[in-house]
């Protein structure tokens, strides 16, 4: 399959190209997003910001994408090991100055990767456990290698566009979660792979938290959909 996301920030980081992420999801509903993946932290979303803080220890920078977290957090002092599937994300946090960026994929970290004072899953990478019996399978799995979890999602039922409260009642029928996505990230000619990703509220991530081994210290929230979960 092609590296449609990679791709994208190849062309941005070089200056070429539209470096607009287009997201199909398996209903059909096609998004494109400006999402800027090469921004500094005084644009980043508030609450990332201020989750920031709670990022300890040693760092794993999960779907690292261009590198923007782990160079930040360099910049803090933080040892960071930045993971991402996509061969061009990786290139790109190279070029642009991670130290330790690796291919791979949050399925694959194990205790190979060393422990870690804080995994950390910005850009609303919560999303990339999947779904809720996958979630909990690799939560359990990151406890003995991790102090913390520092996740940011995005509370998507807070809306009143018909053909997303379709998909969330579609979802629901099946016994999905309502914000399990079945998306592609296609870019120019490029259509990368079909993958699940999941957003959730609050109550739901603390639902999913349960009985894995981890509890949830604090949320970070202002009046948007956005919210950073910190947890122990």
């Amino acid at each position: 399959m092609d590296d449609a996301f990679g791709a994208m920030l190849l062309d941005a980081l070089d200056d070429r190209g539209t470096g607009q992420e287009i997201t199909e999801r398996d209903d059909g509903f096609v998004g494109i997003s400006t999402f800027d993946y090469l921004a500094p932290v005084r644009r980043w979303k508030a609450v990332e910001r201020r989750g920031l803080r709670y990022a300890r220890g040693r760092v794993l920078d999960v779907g690292c994408g261009a590198g923007r977290v782990a160079l930040e957090l360099q910049a803090r002092g933080r040892e960071v090991v930045a993971i991402d599937p996509s061969p061009g994300c990786v290139e790109v946090s190279r070029r642009r100055g991670v130290r330790d960026v690796r291919l791979m994929r949050l399925e694959d970290v194990d205790a190979n990767i060393g422990h870690v004072g804080t995994v950390l899953m910005y850009g609303n990478n919560f999303g990339l456990f999947g779904s809720r019996s996958k979630a909990r399978r690799l939560l359990k799995r990151l406890r003995p290698l991790a102090d913390r979890i520092v996740a940011e999602s995005n509370d998507i039922t807070r809306t009143d566009i018909p053909v997303h409260k379709a998909y969330q009642d579609r979802n629901r029928r099946r016994g999905r979660l309502p914000g399990q996505l079945r998306l592609r990230v296609r870019y120019s000619n490029l259509k990368g792979p079909w993958f699940d990703y999941l957003l959730v509220t609050p109550d739901q991530m603390a639902e999913i938290v349960d009985g894995t081994g981890w509890r949830i210290e604090r949320f970070v929230r202002d009046e948007g959909t956005y919210f950073v979960a910190v947890l122990r």
